[in-house]
């Protein structure tokens, strides 16, 4: 049964180190294993937004490992809608990486290698950058975020920066994200979740957290992610993908929690992002409050956001907290 962490504080390296003492004791390394650190900086966005790895994580992943006789530990990252060393310089990862003496690396410019899937769903073969072919020991570090795609964008999804050219993934994105980490499976995932992020994976609105997700599942660490952001994890098509292939655990009820439970940290991110901007929708456009109350109204939503609000239930439920909000409209 794999064991999952869930730390919460306001310090996120010292929480960093304890969810990794929590779950790595089985482990020992030596100065000859090389880590590679894949954070999230898929955009040139500052920690705060909820949209990159706050770098404060890092210090704690870069402080385990060293303390534990690792000499050759590296912070890779290919960046999808930004330069890379554009992202790197504004979060201060360079600083980062100059005063702990490790290497950071622009994947995007790194050599690549094709390699190819055996039994894929839909990515065949895909090149993947050699410095993350060469480490034996991956750490995927990605933030706790929704997506419009996949609904969420964590430790699974994070992996796409290591392979070029992205463009690649853009079709089928769910059964590819499975294909690549049957490849590339990280050793351990640790979701950054000081601040969250609604709305999308490169915009949106930032949702104060103060968490730390780890374990040595990538699989079961996801699926505790989405379920701390109130989305259930077997409506997510690359988590259970991921388990039917038997990548890893994406059932709730076979995973170890310690920690915090997951009641107590649990927000529903999208019910943070959707209902108040239906709201505001309704107050601004001075639509009749009933509109979104009909058969049409929920067909709207189901049209408008058919990725997450997939189900007739949860947009009754959606609706009922609108018609909470707009009492005074």
């Amino acid at each position: 049964m794999p064991i999952v962490s869930i730390l919460q504080g306001m310090e996120p390296l010292d929480i960093t180190l304890k969810a990794l003492n929590l779950i790595m004791t089985d482990f020992s390394f030596s100065s000859n294993d090389k880590v590679l650190i894949k954070p999230n900086y898929v955009a040139a966005k500052e920690p705060k937004t909820g949209v990159t790895t706050d770098i404060r994580i890092i210090k704690g992943v870069i402080k385990f490992f060293k303390d534990r006789g690792v000499k050759t530990i590296k912070i890779a990252e290919g960046s999808g809608f930004s330069d890379t060393v554009k992202a790197f310089r504004l979060v201060g990862i360079d600083h980062v990486a100059n005063h702990h003496q490790v290497d950071l690396v622009d994947l995007n410019k790194d050599e690549f290698v094709e390699v190819k899937i055996m039994n894929a769903i839909k990515l065949k073969k895909v090149r993947i950058a050699r410095t993350v072919l060469e480490s034996n020991f991956i750490v995927s570090i990605p933030k706790l975020k929704i997506h419009n795609l996949t609904k969420v964008s964590l430790s699974l999804k994070n992996m796409i920066g290591v392979i070029s050219p992205k463009a690649i993934m853009h079709s089928s994105l769910e059964e590819k994200i499975v294909d690549l980490l049957s490849i590339v499976r990280p050793h351990l995932a640790l979701i950054d979740g000081s601040i969250g992020c609604v709305g999308g994976e490169l915009g949106g609105s930032p949702v104060q957290m103060n968490l730390v997700i780890a374990g040595t599942d990538p699989v079961a660490v996801d699926a505790v992610g989405t379920a701390i952001m109130g989305i259930d994890p077997s409506k997510v098509k690359h988590i259970q993908l991921a388990e039917e292939l038997g990548l890893g655990v994406g059932n709730l009820k076979k995973i170890k929690i310690v920690g915090e439970p997951i009641r107590k940290v649990k927000k529903s991110f999208v019910n943070l992002w959707i209902v108040p901007r239906l709201a505001r929708f309704l107050e601004v456009s001075r639509i009749s409050k009933a509109l979104l109350f009909t058969d049409f109204g929920r067909k709207l939503i189901l049209f408008s956001y058919p990725r997450i609000c997939e189900t007739e239930l949860y947009i009754k439920t959606c609706l009922k907290r609108i018609k909470e909000l707009l009492k005074n409209i």
